[in-house]
């Protein structure tokens, strides 16, 4: 019978070969999720034999990673600001980068925003977060993915924020009522060309939706749309905060002061690379 360290080491060396990056991290989740364990409770069992049932167990999950599907919609979940949120294939993977946008945005805003609009909101992780940050505030949620906005809505319920946010069912502002006003509106749109989406890893051009990846042959085509779009749409001293790709500063802070808002902003992400718009009125 083999241990559960032996298990471990055969399956980082399986990764290796299948170019899986950290291959004893996610071999030591993959191994925990199957078997109930948390990383310090496997360490503590490392010379434990494991039965013919948990080795059954670990195998599909195994063969799913080395076939680069990513470990978050294997384990069907993933933390985001402190909430637990689940993930499959219906919308993109949160990543640490938005958690850093919703720093940013709680950082800025001294007043709490009385509502908010959340722009693709896919998962529903941006306005999750929002919605705990700033549990007075309206918060919308918009997708223009059916699926996503489904994921979104039990996600809600699984968080315990039920009620707390509306959904609605359009392509960026086009099911928005018109007059609506919002003194936040937060978009992390899809900000990748075609070309780049082709050239991305296989855990993210096989698997993840490539509607919330590629914006098409200009990867700043989403952005742009929503920066001359939002401007009617905020209140007065309101802020719209973008996440977007690392080259595309320059053009967008311009298009940004043309659109009629009073200042832009670049801010950085936490690898130094200017990641955030922002742009208020």
């Amino acid at each position: 019978m083999l241990s559960v360290l032996e298990i471990i080491k055969r399956t980082t060396g399986f990764f290796e070969q299948r170019g899986v990056e950290s291959p004893r991290l996610n071999a030591e989740l993959l191994i925990g999720h199957a078997l109930g364990l948390k990383r310090m409770q496997l360490y503590l069992q490392f010379e434990r034999p494991l039965t013919e049932t948990e080795l059954e167990k670990i195998r599909p999950l195994v063969k799913r990673r080395g076939g680069r599907e990513p470990l978050q919609y294997i384990v069907g979940e993933t933390e985001f600001s402190g909430l637990k949120l689940k993930v499959d294939r219906r919308a993109l993977i949160p990543r640490p980068e938005t958690e850093r946008l919703i720093e940013l945005v709680t950082q800025h805003l001294t007043t709490p925003p009385a509502s908010i609009l959340d722009l693709g909101t896919g998962s529903g992780a941006i306005a999750l977060a929002l919605a705990k940050a700033y549990p007075a505030a309206q918060v919308t949620a918009v997708d223009r993915s059916e699926e996503a906005l489904a994921l979104a809505r039990e996600n809600t319920v699984a968080c315990g924020l039920d009620g707390r946010v509306a959904f609605l069912l359009s392509d960026w502002f086009a099911g928005v009522p018109s007059g609506a006003k919002f003194p936040l509106i937060v978009a992390n749109p899809p900000y990748l060309s075609d070309t780049e989406t082709a050239a991305a890893q296989p855990e993210v051009k096989d698997f993840e939706p490539r509607l919330a990846l590629s914006a098409g042959p200009n990867s700043a085509a989403d952005l742009e749309k929503i920066i001359r779009a939002a401007r009617p749409y905020l209140a007065t001293g309101g802020l719209l905060a973008c996440e977007t790709g690392i080259a595309q500063h320059e053009a967008l802070l311009k298009l940004a002061t043309e659109a009629g808002y009073a200042r832009a902003e670049s801010h950085r992400d936490l690898t130094g690379r200017e990641r955030y718009l922002f742009a208020f009125v």
